[in-house]
C-alpha cells in the first residue's frame, strides 16, 4: 500500500511529517510513501530512505492561500501532485497536513467523488470522555467541509459515518444520531426536522434520534451527524470549553499555594492520561470521506506523533475497504 504524502504542508513541516513518516514506515512493512515537496528542505532529515521515494515538487501553498485558486495555478504543488497521484492510481491515499481547503478541493476536484455522492464530508473522530465507556472514541460529521447543506446530503452523511465506524472503528450496528438544540424529535429548524424524518425512516440505520451539543463527548452515539456550520461551530465551542478548563485548573495550581503544587506533584500521571485522551495526536487526523479514495487531513500544528497515528488511520482504512464498501452502497442505490 503506498500513501502520497505532501511533505511540505503545516506548522511544523517538513520535520515533524517525516518523523512521523518514518515512525509510521518501521511500524508497518506493508506501506511504502511517496514524498511530495522540496528535497532540499527534508532530504537531509531522513534517517532511512528504505520504502520511501521522493517526488521533486517546485511549488508550495500556504496556509493562508485561497484554496480553489491555489490548486488551479500551482500545479507542481506538493498538494496537486500528490492528489494527482491518487487520481493516477500511483497511490492509495493522500496525507497532508497543509492548507485545509487546499486539500479539500484537492480532493473534491483532482480526486473525485464517489457516484452518488453529492457532497463529501469532513470526518473528525473525538474521544468519549464518560468513565467506564465502551469505545473510546466516535465519528463527527461533517465537521466543515460544507457550510450550508440540504437533508440528502446529512442523510449521505449518516451513511458515510456508519461505514466507517463498522470498518475502520469496528462498530457493529453504530448507532447514528443527528446533532440538534434538543433531544426531542420536534426540535430544530425546518431542516433538522426533515433530516429526522429521513433518518427514522432508513431502515439500515441504527438511528437514536437527536443529540445536544453538551453530550457529544458522552458516548451517547457512535456517529453523530450534522451540516457543516452547525458541527464546525459546535467543534470548536467544545474545543474552546476544554482548553479554557485547563487554563483555570493549571492558574489554580500556580496561585494555589504549597498544598496545590504538592497536589498537582501526586496527581501528574492522572493529568497525563487526560491529556492523552483528549489530545489531537490520539485519534489521527480528519477524513474526507465520500472520495474515491482516503484522504485524509491532520492538523496544521501536528507532531511526529500525530502524523503517525494518522499515517495508522490510513492504513486502517485501506486494509478495512471502507471506501469500496461505501462505493457499492451508493452505486447500487443510483442504478
Amino acid at each position: 500500500m503506498k500513501i502520497a504524502v505532501d511533505a511540505m504542508g503545516g506548522d511544523n513541516a517538513p520535520k515533524a511529517i517525516i518523523e512521523g513518516v518514518e515512525e509510521a514506515r518501521d511500524l508497518y512493512p506493508d506501506l511504502t510513501f511517496d514524498l511530495y515537496g522540496n528535497p532540499d528542505k527534508f532530504t537531509s532529515m531522513i534517517k532511512n530512505h528504505d520504502r520511501l521515494n521522493i517526488i521533486k515538487t517546485t511549488e508550495e501553498i500556504a496556509m493562508g492561500e485561497e484554496p480553489v485558486r491555489a490548486i488551479r495555478k500551482k500545479k507542481d504543488s506538493s498538494i496537486v501532485r500528490a492528489a494527482n497521484a491518487v487520481k493516477e492510481g500511483n497511490a492509495d491515499a493522500f496525507f497532508s497536513a497543509g492548507n485545509t481547503g487546499a486539500v479539500l478541493a484537492a480532493g473534491i476536484f483532482i480526486v473525485g467523488r464517489i457516484r452518488g455522492i453529492d457532497r463529501p464530508g469532513l470526518t473528525s473522530i473525538l474521544p468519549i470522555t464518560k468513565p467506564g465507556a465502551k469505545r473510546q472514541s466516535f465519528v463527527y460529521l461533517d465537521s466543515g467541509a460544507n457550510a450550508e447543506s440540504k437533508e440528502k446530503n446529512l442523510v449521505q452523511f449518516a451513511y458515510l459515518g456508519k461505514f466507517y465506524a463498522e470498518k475502520v472503528l469496528g462498530v457493529a450496528n453504530p448507532r447514528v444520531a443527528l446533532l440538534n438544540n434538543g433531544a426531542e424529535e420536534d426540535k430544530g429548524d425546518k431542516l433538522h426536522k426533515a433530516v429526522w424524518q429521513l433518518l427514522n425512516a432508513e431502515e439500515e440505520l441504527n438511528f437514536i434520534g437527536n443529540i445536544e451539543s453538551g453530550d457529544l463527548l458522552f458516548g451517547k452515539a457512535d456517529v453523530v451527524v450534522s451540516d457543516g456550520w452547525t458541527a464546525n461551530a459546535a467543534l470548536k465551542a467544545t474545543e474552546g470549553t476544554a482548553k479554557m478548563m485547563l487554563t483555570v485548573i493549571k492558574d489554580g495550581i500556580l496561585n494555589g499555594g504549597l498544598r496545590a503544587k504538592l497536589g498537582y506533584l501526586m496527581l501528574k500521571p492522572v493529568f497525563h492520561r487526560i491529556g492523552q485522551k483528549m489530545s489531537t495526536s490520539t485519534y489521527g487526523g480528519a477524513v474526507l470521506l465520500g472520495l474515491k479514495a482516503p484522504v485524509v487531513k491532520t492538523h496544521g500544528s501536528s507532531d511526529p506523533a500525530a502524523v503517525k497515528n494518522t499515517i495508522s488511520q490510513i492504513r486502517t482504512m485501506l486494509k478495512t475497504g471502507v471506501v469500496d464498501k461505501t462505493v457499492e452502497f451508493f452505486n447500487q442505490n443510483n442504478e
